[in-house]
């Protein structure tokens, strides 16, 4: 589990291709890995993966042919949003959030608002009943709050701390980006569906 605060911002130093999917390096930046051993979860672009090893300064995750299938932005050189598991100790600042990708969106535009930035993203369609203005979702791993919604695109405000901690205010038109939307959104969906027991 994971609050869509980006730590870090890191780099995919390599891809190595492995049975079922690819080996990942990643330079961690400046996320700490002092405490983080194998096992541990990493968000890398919010999608969770478990650390196969650690070195100095990086670690390495295995991804999957699926996960590689319906995630966006693991080729070598492609800088990344980190961010370690949630504590039960740890302040709960973003939303939840699960690092499992629902869907891969498309940025329409990024465009300067002042000192903010607006971006807004058209969603896979099955994902736009899940998005609603003022709710949460999280892209490429950052919680970010829904300004607008029409149809399957939504817009977000980018706030300078925001642009200063992560890869999004790298973004242009037509890159891909990874979504999860709000778990909670999830759940009341399926506590509307009828019972079939």
């Amino acid at each position: 589990m994971f609050t869509g605060i980006v730590a870090a911002v890191g780099k995919v130093a390599a891809g190595t291709p492995a049975a079922g999917g690819l080996r990942l390096r990643i330079a961690a930046g400046g996320l700490d890995l002092g405490d983080v051993a194998a096992g541990d979860s990493i968000a890398v672009n919010g999608v969770c993966l478990t650390v196969v090893a650690r070195g100095a300064g990086e670690f390495e995750a295995d991804v999957s042919r699926e996960t590689l299938a319906c995630t966006a932005g693991f080729a070598a050189g492609d800088r990344v949003n980190l961010e370690k598991a949630l504590r039960l100790a740890d302040r709960l600042g973003g939303h939840l959030v699960s690092g499992h990708v629902d869907g891969v969106g498309a940025v329409r535009r990024s465009e300067p608002e002042g000192e903010n930035r607006l971006l807004a993203v058209a969603a896979p369609r099955e994902l736009a009943q899940y998005i609603a203005r003022k709710g949460s979702i999280a892209v490429n791993g950052v919680s970010l709050t829904v300004n607008e919604v029409n149809g399957a695109e939504f817009v977000v405000n980018l706030i300078p701390h925001t642009l200063a901690g992560t890869t999004l205010g790298e973004l242009r038109a037509r890159d891909k980006v990874n979504l999860e939307v709000d778990m909670l959104a999830r759940y009341v969906e399926r506590l509307r569906e009828p019972r079939t027991d």
